[in-house]
Order: structure tokens, then sequence, then C-alpha cells
């Protein structure tokens, strides 16, 4: 079977949405920003290329008609973590219009088996959509090279640690990420796709090794330090097992062969 060709994304923002939508219009195909009204004003140079359409998540009979109408073959959910149970009325949306493949908001670390409350959440969701009979592909990228001075609170290249920071994570630019999302939905075969999932990383690092000299007396400190502490901010981690698979962490990297992955010194120009 071909490639898909026809796609619609959830939650098309700044952040990773719209980098997936330029990233499908880039690789020449049919794109759907789907938006909720409260958005439709908004212009974004990601967005061009891409057909605008508003609706209410909620409303199931109406996204159904906007992928309906356009045919659309997959469906790729960007939500932010406070808004993901809006995606549970998009899969019946998705269900309803015959859409072949359902891409849920993953884009971090690996949600199968975990016990948290965010990995819960997202495995559940991936279980109501193999319930509903739709097939999900999951991208598990680590965290976004971006955030990392998010996640610490400080200038680039002055990071705050708490704990010994040398556990090791993945972290994916987040054009990569969109990038090799786009990929691999344009170029590999729907059997490839289904109920698969791939784990990416951009670069293997740690807090210290991108610390420079902190002044004298700065607390050290960062809100995930319990998550990364015990290794969990790997793509190779393994929920099940409860531990780390380093090898696993860049698995998906060669479904995007020759692809020249960012680095963390070139992202955040440190």
């Amino acid at each position: 079977m071909s490639p898909y060709t026809s796609f619609a994304v959830a939650g098309a923002g700044p952040t990773i949405g719209g980098r997936i939508v330029k990233a499908l219009v880039e690789q020449g195909a049919s794109v759907v920003a789907l938006l909720r009204p409260s958005s439709a004003s908004i212009s974004s140079p990601l967005l061009e290329g891409a057909k605008i359409a508003t609706a209410d998540y909620a409303d199931v009979k109406a996204v159904a008609s906007i992928l309906r109408e356009n045919k659309t073959q997959v469906v790729i959910s960007a939500l932010a973590y406070g808004a993901l149970s809006s995606q549970s009325t998009l899969a019946d949306a998705a269900k309803e219009a015959g859409v072949k493949l359902f891409v849920p908001s993953e884009f971090g670390m690996p949600t199968e088996g975990g016990k948290a409350a965010h990995t819960v959440t997202k495995s559940q969701f991936a279980d109501y959509l193999k319930s509903s009979g739709i097939p999900s592909l999951r991208i598990y990228t680590g965290m976004f090279m971006e955030f990392i001075p998010q996640f610490t609170g400080v200038d680039l290249g002055k990071f705050l640690v708490l704990g010994k920071g040398d556990a090791s994570f993945s972290t994916t630019a987040l054009d990569d990420v969109a990038g090799f999302t786009a990929h691999v939905l344009t170029t590999l075969p729907p059997a490839k796709l289904h109920d698969a999932s791939f784990r990416v990383e951009g670069e293997r690092t740690s807090f210290n090794k991108h610390v420079t000299s902190l002044p004298e007396g700065y607390v050290k400190q960062t809100l995930l330090q319990g998550l990364f502490e015990q290794g969990r901010g790997s793509s190779g981690w393994d929920n099940y097992a409860d531990k780390d698979v380093p090898e696993n962490a860049n698995s998906g990297n060669a479904a995007w062969p020759g692809h020249q992955w960012k680095t963390v010194k070139e992202v955040l120009e440190l």
C-alpha cells in the first residue's frame, strides 16, 4: 500500500504542531491545520500551504465533517498536556470519518507501561484508540532541546541541577521532531506505521555536560530532577523493566536515513 498523503494536525501551534504542518507541506502532502475557533485569527508562517479549518474539538460531528471533506487519512495530535482530554473526541471524529491512522500527542518520554500521571494519561488514550479500532503511531523524542533552559530556569549555558546531574537523557530539536514525523508518515508504508512506536534521539546528554561556571552559592535545583536522576528522561526508558535501555533510545533514527540530527550546542548556541 502506498504511503499516506492526506493529513490533519490538531494543535497546530508554534511549538511542535505548526512545525509538523510545515514539514508535511514541504513533503508535498495535503494538510489541514485544525484549529479551535479561539485560534482562528492567529496567523503563522508555519501554516502556509495548509488549509485552515476551525472546529470545537468536542464537536465530533463537526470535526468528522472536516476530516471527511478533506479525505484525511491521518490525524496528528500535537495538543499540550493540559488539553489531552480533547484527544478522545478527536479519535471519535477520526473513526466516524474513516481515518486510517492516529498519531497521538506523545513527543516526549516513553509512556507505554508508565505509572506516572502523564504516562498513564497517554497510555490510557492509546488503549482507547485500540479499543476503537484505530491504529496509532507513537513517537518518543525525549525533551525538546529548546525547552532545556525553560526547565532549568537559568540563562543558556548555566543550568541549575539538583542531584549529581550526571544522568543521561534524550533530547531532540523541535524541527527534527517535526521533520522525522513528516518523513516517516509520507515515506513508509502504512504497515510499518500501524500500532508502531519510534524512539528517536537527537543527542544523548546530561545537565552537567552543559553547565558553565555558576555563581558561588548558587542553589542547584530543577523541577524534573526526580525523573532525570532516575534516567527516565531517556527515549530508551523501559517502563515495564523500570530501567533505561540506552541502545533503544535512538533506534528509530534509522527510519530517517542520511539526516543530520541537530545538537544541543547548535540549537541553543552555547
